[in-house]
């Protein structure tokens, strides 16, 4: 029981580890681009949103 519970847990710390380091590629490598839409939104609002994102991924980007 104990090596079959070693082996799951083994397994699902193997898969976060990998499924982060795809999501790093794929940010580095296909960063996602602003998409302005030109339905009539307020550029301010969308400049808030838009910095709003930048700050959050900058502080929780870890390199």
């Amino acid at each position: 029981m104990l090596i079959g519970m070693g082996i799951v847990f083994t397994f699902l710390a193997m898969l976060v580890v990998v499924i982060n380091g795809m999501a790093s590629v794929v940010q580095r490598f296909f960063p996602e681009t602003p998409v302005l839409s030109q339905n009539g939104e307020d550029p301010r609002i969308i400049a808030a949103i838009s910095a709003a994102i930048h700050e959050y991924r900058k502080k929780h980007h870890k390199h």
